[in-house]
């Protein structure tokens, strides 16, 4: 379906020949299945398969990328129905209201922003809504999605399968009880949703929770978490279970990709001045590096694919933090060093073929000077997607015309869309075909692949490569 708000040549290149191609490569890797290998998606949504509440609830509320832009012009992030931190805070709110106030600015803030790009391909393909979405008629697009949303067609797992996603990964804690997993499992749906194992709790001594989480983790595993030796056999006991439920891959989301190896004996003294609220931020850097190591080890061990996301000051809206609490979309890029920090790690089990390590940085300047050369070279290491602010057109585009000739293709993973926004996710798998499908119709045209070639590698970037990087 096409519309005035998806130009069926949308982000092609103006050049004739080079689009022509480029629309070729695209028509043959549209329709492929979805792999979304990575992501914050809510596992109880298809668990319970109920309705969605509203297009306030589904399209701003839990999308950072949404509020954050509003929220920069001014807006509250209350007014926009962002839920408090704190269970004893209650904001009321319409959500017809919030969906006037987005609409009101939609089309002037969003223009050029790839939020622009998928909430019209969900707009139009989703709900087949032909007219742009503006103030005037508001009310009227409202209407039309909250009826959609209560029809059968439009309950979470239909529209998983009209989605043609295969696979779909969700991202829970390292002591999340699985308790939706654990449904999906049981039930006799036949739609494949698996969870990542996310530590951050129990191994960042800085994370807000660590010092609750870590007793919990004591609690769950009847480990004594305050003992390094029974700390390490805990988190060793949680990665089996999620194991056990489908995972396949872990992620780690620190500040920066040090990493190094300590004694046993200094690893406690550590732990023991994290749980007590004693450690300084050198320590707790120590501490997050040698935990990367460990997490290296243990993925070595037991085969789960290991994620990496840095290059991220994250939370840097310290009012925002204390109202809202973790991710709602004051993160902020940058500057890192994997050449120095993924050393350690590297040279304990870089080598080795049973370890895959994904790395992901908001750090584009590491592209060509460093990442490319690691992932050129360790067997280990992989190429992430461009991710937050990157996952863009141009952001793709820099990702592939800086890591390519030095990376090649086959040391990356394809795309994953690292959303929490569900209607978003075939919007932003179309957008990163039509990229990738640009830059090899680009390489055709001036004669550095053949056309037979671009066609395997867009095949192999959408669908084969993210297949076999996360051993779906």
């Amino acid at each position: 379906m096409s519309s005035e708000l998806l130009h069926p040549d949308r982000l092609f290149p103006a050049d004739p020949v080079i689009r022509h191609v480029a629309r070729e490569i695209y028509e043959d890797i549209r329709e492929l299945p979805i792999i979304s290998p990575h992501g914050h998606i809510e596992a109880r949504w298809f668990a319970e398969n109920q309705p969605f509440e509203n297009p306030s609830a589904l399209f701003i509320s839990p999308d950072h990328y949404v509020f954050r832009m509003l929220y920069s012009q001014g807006t509250s992030m209350e007014s926009l129905g962002v839920p408090p931190a704190s269970l004893e805070v209650s904001i009321e709110h319409d959500p017809r209201e919030v969906w006037r106030r987005f609409a009101s600015q939609y089309r002037r803030l969003f223009r050029g922003t790839p939020s622009r790009l998928w909430i019209d391909h969900a707009l139009s393909e989703v709900f087949g809504i032909q007219q742009p979405l503006t103030a005037d008629n508001a009310d009227e697009i409202y209407d039309q999605i909250n009826i959609s949303l209560h029809s059968p067609e439009f309950l979470p797992r239909n529209l998983f399968e009209q989605f043609n996603i295969e696979v779909l990964a969700t991202t829970e804690s390292a002591i999340d009880e699985l308790k939706h997993h654990r449904t999906l499992n049981n039930s006799d749906w036949d739609g494949r949703i698996i969870t990542t194992w996310r530590p951050d709790s129990v191994t960042n001594p800085q994370h807000p929770a660590f010092v609750h989480d870590m007793r919990w983790l004591g609690e769950i595993t009847r480990k004594d978490t305050h003992d390094w030796r029974e700390y390490i056999a805990a988190l060793r006991i949680r990665r089996q279970i999620f194991s056990d439920m489908g995972a396949t891959a872990t992620d780690h989301g620190f500040p920066t990709p040090f990493t190094t190896v300590l004694q046993p004996d200094f690893c406690q003294e550590l732990l023991t001045k994290a749980l007590t609220g004693k450690i300084s931020s050198e320590e707790a850097e120590l501490f997050r590096g040698h935990m990367l190591t460990e997490m290296a080890q243990m993925s070595v061990e037991d085969g789960l694919v290991m994620q990496l996301h840095t290059g991220s000051h994250r939370d840097h809206n310290a009012l925002v933090f204390s109202r809202f609490g973790l991710d709602k979309g004051c993160d902020i890029p940058t500057g890192v060093n994997f050449v120095e920090g993924l050393k350690p790690l590297l040279n304990q089990v870089g080598n080795s073929p049973d370890l895959t390590l994904i790395v992901f940085t908001l750090d584009e300047s590491t592209y060509s000077r460093e990442l490319a050369p690691l992932a050129g070279h360790y067997p280990a290491l992989k190429l992430g997607p461009p991710w937050w602010f990157h996952d863009s057109p141009e952001g793709m585009l820099r990702y592939r015309q800086q890591i390519t000739e030095t990376a090649g293709f086959y040391n990356t993973v394809g795309f994953n869309d690292d959303t929490r926004a569900f209607l978003s996710i075939p919007a932003r798998h179309d957008v990163a075909r039509r990229m990738d499908s640009r830059f090899l119709a680009t390489l055709v045209c001036e004669h550095r692949l053949t056309l037979e070639e671009a066609h395997e590698t867009a095949h192999d970037l959408t669908y084969r490569l993210p297949k076999a990087a996360y051993k779906l």
